[in-house]
């Protein structure tokens, strides 16, 4: 076992877009990060009949590239045990864990066509299983390394669909459940030093989303005139985690845009994405009863 305390992170479906921009930023930060995927190579992920770039192999390597240690872990968040035997591997390498980042969900090729959820197909559901009962099971498995740092975090990528009617209510009820399973998780963390964060990100500079606003122009073309890099939250992310006042935070759905500024993160030439808490909602604040 590697007992070096370097800080630890694990970045669930990290093998192209969101999650692998947020990987690269932690490993550009130092970090050691852990990525998952289905399959080690590109091959299989498509949109709109065209290939997705990216792979696992290619994300760890970028990792050790940008001044971190990037380790590819072929895993299907659809099998537990696949699950934990990616947790039992951190384990014996790392000993703890710093950083849980709970991104990989199920994202099926239709999720952003119109029309009422009877005349989609049933796979949009499986975003409940990937993307939602995922997310606990790697948490789950994630927490007894996560207790053994001084700080550490887990975190929820969600987004304002949380809120608003956003891709239909598969997508809808996902991004809430997440944001319900940060502030849940954060009771039963308290005073033992990890906190639980859900995190609204706004749209996302990535491949699918280049690829989604050719096919549908001018309803996203504002939107992504404004959009956010994955590598930007990544960064968010790392400065929670180092933020003196983290425990703070612990339990509450913070957006990403509004936070950036107090740790002077930006875009590139200072560009600075906007909240779109004022078209899209507030996230929703828990009841402070406990039922035990």
């Amino acid at each position: 076992m590697n007992t070096e305390r370097s800080q630890v992170a694990v970045v669930t479906g990290a093998s192209r877009g969101v999650g692998q921009g947020i990987a690269l930023a932690l490993g550009a930060a130092g970090m050691t990060v852990y990525v998952t995927g289905r399959a080690p190579e590109q091959g299989g992920s498509n949109l709109y009949g065209r290939a997705l770039n990216g792979s696992l192999q290619e994300t760890a390597a970028a990792i050790t590239a940008a001044g971190g240690r990037g380790i590819a872990v072929i895993c299907d968040h659809g099998d537990d045990a696949q699950v934990q035997a990616l947790f039992a591997q951190v384990e014996r390498e790392c000993g703890h864990l710093d950083l849980l980042v709970n991104n990989a969900a199920f994202i099926h090729d239709q999720l952003i066509e119109p029309g009422p959820f009877w005349e989609k197909p049933l796979d949009l559901v499986r975003i409940l299983d990937v993307g939602l009962r995922s997310a606990y099971v790697a948490s789950y498995h994630a927490a007894p390394l996560l207790l053994r740092s001084e700080r550490a975090l887990v975190c929820f990528t969600s987004s304002f669909g949380a809120g608003c009617y956003m891709h239909g209510p598969a997508y809808g009820a996902q991004k809430a459940g997440c944001d319900k399973l940060a502030a849940d998780m954060a009771i039963d963390f308290e005073n033992r030093g990890v906190a639980a964060l859900s995190l609204w990100l706004g749209p996302q500079l990535t491949e699918r989303t280049r690829i989604a606003g050719e096919q549908h122009g001018e309803q996203y073309k504002a939107f992504l005139a404004h959009a956010e890099t994955p590598e930007f939250n990544g960064r968010v992310i790392h400065a929670l985690l180092n933020d003196p006042q983290l425990m703070e935070y612990s339990g509450q759905t913070l957006i990403t845009a509004e936070i950036a500024p107090g740790y002077g993160i930006s875009e590139a030439e200072g560009r600075q994405p906007p909240s779109h808490r004022a078209m899209l909602g507030d996230p929703r604040l828990q009841h402070p009863a406990r039922v035990t």
